[in-house]
């Protein structure tokens, strides 16, 4: 298999005019029911990934095709269920395995449209559960809104690391820069393996444990990060090649979802809802890791006093170290996968958590974009909230388990909150004269 999937990366990396079709194509059959399970879909999208970072194709080129791949794989899946309904289950293949469709159809049938969202994430799951979903009849408008959503998170979850290490190996960086960022790496993949096993292993201090890991891997961020020089400055080399006008507008608006006074009426309205709820450890929880954060934030930005990137051409006057906006984000997002997460199975509780870090890793990486603050700046911000919320979950569970919550509360917070960060986002836009502080 690693010999028919090189000798593929070896023909395309001489035959660049076909990469961006053979990236479709991959992407449809690692979503495609029956296919997807067939296929080593992640190792060749993975692979593909990297080559189009090379140069052969932008950022938004293959995030484009990627998506595009993924969705129609989807729908076409989808199309298969509502065509042959439980005749299904006699095709070829389904015939001889009819365990993969019954896996997914509990799954289904367990977590609803959620199912959709967190299954997207799971290997086995992904090409089957839109098969599924046209078969139990979901109505066609609900699915095609949750796969518009499940798509766009995979896309990026998947495309976007290999799509950035293939622009790094094509780019003159800094001399160190690569034993400094696998350093970074692998220390994130303990902290992130260490978190999961604990979890995973039902271990009776988890919450402890990670908390315990993320400060230690704080730690040993604000002593090495002067250290840190060639991977901060080769990383934002990178970034700062796909700059342009249209790039600048989309991340502009995911960075003012992190803006500290949006995220601190989002944090209060949740808290409020909760309360409005009668769901008063869970609206503890909410106040204590939101808040402990910020406190938490601005106290270490003034002890370190870290000046910022000099891409702004008119800098911001406040420190960068760590980063107030990825805290703030990865605070409020993570507490909604905590939430979401609570009386679940430890699988769907990590994959929750899994999927709640998506738009606060788009937050923060629309930080580094824009030039505002260094990687290690947003990494700081990552596993400062992190710690706190596991402290605090810690902390708050320490006689009993925090309770599910039920979907009527969510039928509240979802909306009300997520609503309000969009809003605020959509009219703090900067008209077209006003970019100049970002380029």
């Amino acid at each position: 298999m690693t010999d028919w999937l090189a000798a593929i990366t070896a023909w395309l990396n001489n035959n660049p005019q076909y990469l961006g079709v053979a990236l479709l194509l991959a992407c449809f059959a690692e979503c495609l029911a029956v296919v997807g399970l067939l296929v080593p879909g992640t190792l060749i999208v993975l692979a593909l990934a990297v080559l189009a970072g090379s140069g052969v194709l932008s950022l938004g080129e293959t995030l484009m095709l990627a998506y595009l791949g993924g969705l129609a794989g989807d729908l076409v899946s989808y199309a298969l269920g509502r065509r042959y309904h439980q005749n299904i289950r006699r095709l070829k293949g389904l015939r001889d395995h009819p365990e993969w469709l019954l896996r997914a159809e509990l799954y289904f049938r367990r977590y609803g449209v959620a199912s959709l969202l967190v299954g997207r994430f799971i290997g086995p799951l992904r090409p089957m559960l839109p098969m599924t979903a046209g078969m139990l009849d979901m109505p066609f408008p609900r699915f095609l809104l949750v796969s518009l959503l499940a798509s766009a998170g995979w896309t990026l979850a998947y495309l976007l690391p290999g799509w950035t290490t293939g622009a790094a190996l094509r780019l003159p960086l800094p001399e160190g820069f690569w034993p400094e960022a696998a350093v970074v790496a692998g220390s994130l993949a303990v902290l992130v393996g260490g978190s999961f096993y604990a979890s995973l292993r039902g271990l009776r201090l988890t919450s402890p444990l990670v908390a315990g890991l993320c400060a230690l891997g704080l730690l040993s961020l604000f002593l090495g990060w002067p250290r840190m020089v060639e991977f901060d400055q080769g990383l934002m080399q990178v970034i700062q090649q796909e700059r342009n006008s249209g790039w600048d507008q989309t991340m502009i608006f995911l960075t003012r979802l992190g803006d500290r006074d949006i995220q601190a009426a989002a944090g209060a309205l949740l808290c409020l809802v909760l309360l409005a709820w009668r769901q008063w450890r869970q609206a503890l929880f909410a106040g204590l890791a939101l808040t402990s954060t910020a406190v938490a934030v601005t106290a270490l930005k003034q002890t370190f006093a870290r000046t910022r990137p000099d891409v702004l051409l008119e800098p911001l006057t406040s420190y960068s170290f760590p980063s107030g906006h990825t805290s703030a984000s990865f605070a409020f997002f993570l507490v909604l996968g905590v939430l979401a997460g609570r009386g679940q199975l430890v699988r769907m509780r990590m994959t929750w958590m899994l999927i709640t870090c998506l738009p606060a890793s788009l937050i923060a990486a629309s930080r580094v974009f824009l030039g505002v603050h260094w990687p290690t700046d947003v990494i700081a911000g990552a596993l400062l909230a992190a710690s706190c919320c596991a402290a605090c979950l810690a902390l708050t569970q320490w006689r009993r388990p925090l309770q599910p919550l039920r979907a009527r509360p969510w039928l509240s917070i979802l909306p009300l909150c997520l609503g309000l960060l969009v809003a605020y986002a959509i009219w703090a836009l900067p008209a077209g004269g006003e970019l100049y502080r970002y380029r």
